[in-house]
């Protein structure tokens, strides 16, 4: 009588996309955060929620270089933050396709450092990862100093996403590949059009204020 009869917790593995393999994983490197000190518990929480800001701040420092620079280093400063931006948005679209539940909520008898986010927010890939991975890759290619400094930033930024309990260890890896391998594919799509196009716009005056000369 009650064979056909879908379980609430069949449903919620039904939407989970990951494997089971995440789950031992996870375990461990969830139970040793909980056993590091407030301080570090602390820092993770920074660096997982405040990563992003150093590049966001390294891009506007990009872009202020490049307007006394030639057309392909404005080109460059312009479309490194729109390249991240597409990848983010690439992320986004295979996170809600594929619905893989987060594993602070799917998992049970974990405490995560942070917040579980909402029901609805997925977990692979991971957006942080994403999002650090192709900045990181961006600013390599067009920023070469800046990085090289950074790209640990990158990684250490996705690792604390399973550090403070919100994403598996596979979350973050894809996450880091996707970013890694798409920005820079897209940048060098785009560099060509994009330095002829910063050339044409140089020339009209109201534009010198964000592209220099």
């Amino acid at each position: 009588m009650y064979d056909n009869v879908v379980q609430p917790e069949s449903m919620v593995r039904s939407a989970k996309a990951g494997p089971e393999y995440g789950v031992g994983v996870y375990r461990d490197i969830t139970e040793w955060a909980a056993d590091t000190p407030g301080w570090a518990q602390g820092l993770g929480e920074l660096v997982t929620e405040g990563g992003i800001l150093v590049f966001v701040v390294l891009f506007v420092i990009h872009w202020w270089r490049a307007r006394t620079r030639d057309n392909r280093a404005m080109a460059h400063a312009l479309l490194a933050p729109l390249v991240v931006a597409v990848v983010y948005i690439v992320s986004e679209i295979v996170k809600v396709r594929l619905h893989e539940e987060r594993p602070c909520r799917d998992i049970p008898g974990v405490g995560p450092i942070v917040s579980c986010p909402e029901p609805g927010d997925w977990s692979f890939p991971s957006n942080h990862a994403v999002i650090a991975a192709a900045s990181a890759m961006t600013l390599l290619l067009t920023w070469r100093l800046v990085g090289l400094l950074v790209l640990p930033l990158a990684v250490l930024i996705a690792l604390s996403r399973v550090y403070v309990g919100v994403h598996y260890l596979h979350d973050v890896a894809a996450g880091l590949l996707l970013g890694a391998l798409v920005a820079p594919l897209l940048l060098g799509i785009l560099a060509v059009p994009g330095s002829w196009a910063v050339g044409r716009l140089r020339g009209q005056r109201g534009l010198v204020p964000v592209l220099g000369c």
